[in-house]
């Protein structure tokens, strides 16, 4: 090849080569921007380390955990009351005190009676061995035996009457004796005193409720969970009470004790109301009793809201539970990452409404993006 055609095509190749390299800056580049780049309005939160806890919130009255009911030991007019509504009392002292004259009428019959039948069966007893006696001397001929026989027997039966009806008195004695000793009716426990329905009745019916004491240094928060929350929960478990009526006040409790059995269905009033809710369907409902601190303000029956620590974790990572995605049982997050974001799966541990722990996955101060 002579040197001219040599060149000729040397420069040929440097000229398409120039324009193929020309032709590739020109054209637009098959990468796509980074979404972030492409969506400003993007929620960003970072991965941080805090102290995380679980809760389950629910809701009851307020109730007395010590109730000692006050009934009337026997029935008659009220002569004198020694304590009025909401009074505080110790045990012993006199809280009113019955007309005990018809009860020791009844009682001064019993001891008559008593001592009637007592010497009867003494008379008994001598005419018993009087007659025997005499039977076995043989002072008597065969048909005064036979009527001698027969009015024995008929003694000792009508005795096992007397016998009978003289233990009966006796019981009756002490049982109205004990009664008369509650004329005088004192407290059985330290506390409040609190009337049932009127206050300071002028008469009572035997076992007729009068009132109640109860301690108000220790009150109970009685609600109801659901199946689901009542494995969250175990006894011991601190809790953050609030009283509905006094937002700014906050007590502190524990939880008592859990029912073992549902006492009732239904997750809502509605379902409550309506007598056509099936009740089959309904989530059970299992009672939980907390337990209370002393509070000057705090009586049975005010509504309660109660938080109870199911679970608390110190320093962990966590970042807002609503960055989090599923997507076929995998947990992932869409992370930022030098202007550019990239799907990271990550494995989490304790969970909240607001937030979820972080326990593989994520770095602290990284940048997680809601898109």
């Amino acid at each position: 090849m002579s040197r001219k055609k040599w060149i000729a095509a040397t420069a040929a190749v440097l000229v398409a080569a120039f324009t193929g390299f020309l032709y590739i800056q020109s054209r637009p580049s098959p990468n796509p921007q980074p979404p972030m780049q492409q969506n400003m309005n993007a929620i960003r939160f970072e991965v941080t380390r805090e102290d995380l806890s679980s809760t389950v919130e629910v809701k009851g009255k307020s109730s007395y955990k010590k109730e000692t009911y006050i009934n009337a030991p026997f029935g008659a007019d009220v002569t004198e009351w020694s304590v009025a509504e909401g009074q505080q009392v110790r045990k012993g002292e006199p809280l009113f005190r019955l007309d005990d004259t018809s009860l020791r009428n009844e009682i001064a019959e019993l001891q008559a009676t008593i001592k009637k039948k007592e010497a009867d069966l003494k008379l008994s007893e001598f005419q018993e061995a009087t007659g025997t006696g005499d039977a076995a001397a043989g002072g008597l001929s065969e048909d005064a035996s036979k009527r001698h026989y027969a009015q024995s027997e008929s003694r000792k039966l009508q005795d096992e009457i007397t016998r009978i009806e003289l233990e009966h008195a006796r019981t009756q004695l002490r049982e109205k004796t004990d009664k008369l000793n509650n004329a005088v009716f004192v407290a059985p426990e330290d506390g409040i005193f609190l009337f049932e329905k009127t206050k300071q009745p002028k008469s009572l019916e035997a076992n007729e409720r009068v009132g109640r004491i109860v301690d108000l240094t220790q009150l109970e928060l009685i609600a109801y969970v659901g199946e689901y929350d009542l494995f969250r929960i175990k006894e011991g478990l601190p809790v953050e009470v609030k009283i509905d009526a006094l937002k700014n006040v906050k007590l502190q409790g524990t939880v008592e004790r859990l029912s073992k059995f549902a006492k009732g269905v239904g997750t809502s009033k509605e379902e409550a109301s309506n007598s056509n809710t099936n009740n089959s369907s309904a989530s059970a409902q299992f009672e939980v009793v907390i337990s209370l601190e002393p509070f000057e303000q705090l009586i049975a029956g005010l509504s309660l809201t109660a938080t109870i620590q199911t679970a608390q974790k110190t320093g962990v990572l966590v970042i807002p539970t609503l960055a989090i995605q599923r997507d076929q049982g995998q947990d992932f997050v869409m992370v930022e990452s030098d202007g550019a974001v990239e799907r990271r799966n990550i494995k989490i541990g304790l969970e909240t409404p607001d937030k979820t722990e972080i326990v593989e996955g994520l770095k602290e101060g990284e940048t997680v993006v809601l898109q």
